[in-house]
């Protein structure tokens, strides 16, 4: 793959570039737009498409965007709380993690992260996501102590917060099943959580990317967990470091199953390898982060495999950059993702696009691609649609009752409140 992957971005229609794939990878295409499911090796002749196949996959994958959730690209107005760099586990891919002798260590306070979670409500967010290291001496309580801090000071704060690895975690020191775990977390008030710690689902990618992390089947468990409790999650693959084509696949059907049984999963989002301070890339020699046309390619793949089963498919802007994110919103993707406000795992790992983008910043790339911007929940309720630019500024403008039948029709759209 080595094409430019923004040169023929408008250029091609939907129909051109299913006459200019292979007949085999036309077919396969034709299927999901008929809204059939594909299936193993259907998906991987898809995930090793290159040339006019790799255009006819974006393509198909934006036209099964368009049917699924409209002209509309959401993003969320957030802020990240990595509470603490202080973490035993060791991942090759990581360059956030420290000892806890480390110069540049940290650990917040209970107080130091509800201070941050209300500075972003100052100043507008409605959601806060907090993940941290794991230190060796910690206590499994607190991450309940966070959520009763957070909540006891804005309760109308949605809390994203805990990756099944974290959960795993505070299970172990807590001594608590899993069902038990989750269920006072979300007593405390935990509303959803992130379906990181995924990478890949598969054992032996894991074991070269980091052996003391949860094996698939705990990672599995917890989720399918969360969700049978209320909890809903994201999920996720991080691609571009020692895995294949092949293993995206696997993981989005076993991602897909998941979904069919439990109905959990509010998005799917590829995260790109940062590379650049990482072990596995300057020792263990995998892959230099993901291509450019990878980018396209897994989030084209990802519209196709979920294709009505996860309606919404987020761009990491942090990861990718601004110019890539819009390639892949036009290539099945339709969510910006958030604010962050801060992120320090991306950053450590040599990531170089900010730290932070302002709504308004995110609206004025959403349209630069043609799109319509709107603000959403965690859960993917509209809060707000800004139909047009000046509305920006002020208060939204309010849509048209034709825009307004059209959006009611998309699964996250429940009206412009919660």
């Amino acid at each position: 793959m080595t094409a430019d992957p923004f040169a023929y971005m408008p250029k091609e229609s939907l129909d051109d570039s299913l006459r200019g794939a292979q007949r085999n990878i036309r077919a396969a295409l034709e299927s999901a737009l008929e809204g059939k499911e594909l299936h193993f090796d259907e998906l991987r002749l898809l995930a090793h498409a290159e040339g006019a196949d790799l255009i006819a996959l974006t393509r198909a994958a934006d036209e099964l965007r368009r049917r699924e959730v409209g002209d509309v690209v959401t993003y969320v107005v957030n802020r990240n709380i990595n509470f603490t760099n202080v973490c035993m586990v060791g991942c090759a891919f990581c360059g956030f993690g420290r000892g806890p002798g480390a110069s540049d260590a940290y650990f917040l306070s209970i107080e130091e992260i509800v201070a941050k979670a209300t500075e972003a409500w100052n100043a507008g967010a409605t959601e806060v996501c907090i993940q941290g290291g794991l230190p060796k001496d910690f206590d499994g309580y607190f991450y309940r102590d966070i959520l009763r801090g957070i909540r006891a000071a804005l309760p109308e704060m949605h809390i994203h917060a805990f990756s099944p690895m974290e959960i795993a975690y505070g299970m172990e020191k807590t001594g608590m099943p899993a069902r038990e775990y989750l269920l006072m977390l979300k007593e405390e008030g935990l509303g959803t959580i992130p379906g990181t710690d995924a990478e890949v689902l598969d054992d032996d990618v894991r074991a070269a990317l980091s052996p003391n992390k949860l094996k698939v089947k705990q990672w599995v468990d917890i989720v399918r967990t969360a969700h049978s409790v209320g909890l809903r999650s994201t999920s996720t693959l991080m691609y571009g470091h020692v895995e294949t084509p092949e293993h995206w696949v696997r993981h989005m059907l076993l991602l897909r199953d998941i979904q069919k049984e439990t109905g959990g999963f509010t998005e799917f989002v590829p995260l790109g390898f940062i590379h650049e301070k990482t072990r596995l890339y300057r020792k263990e020699g995998s892959r230099p982060g993901a291509a450019r046309l990878e980018n396209l390619a897994v989030h084209a793949l990802a519209r196709i495999a979920f294709n009505g089963l996860i309606p919404n498919v987020q761009v990491s802007w942090v990861k990718m950059g601004f110019d890539e994110s819009l390639a892949c919103l036009e290539s099945g993707a339709n969510d910006f993702s958030g604010t962050l406000m801060e992120e320090h795992i991306s950053k450590s790992a040599g990531a170089t696009h900010g730290e932070y983008a302002s709504p308004a910043e995110l609206r004025a790339h959403i349209r630069r691609i043609g799109r319509i911007p709107a603000e959403r929940t965690t859960t993917y309720h509209l809060r707000r649609i800004f139909a047009r630019e000046d509305a920006d500024t002020g208060a939204p403008t309010p849509v048209s009752r034709a825009q307004l039948n059209l959006l009611s029709d998309v699964p996250h759209y429940t009206g412009t409140g919660y």
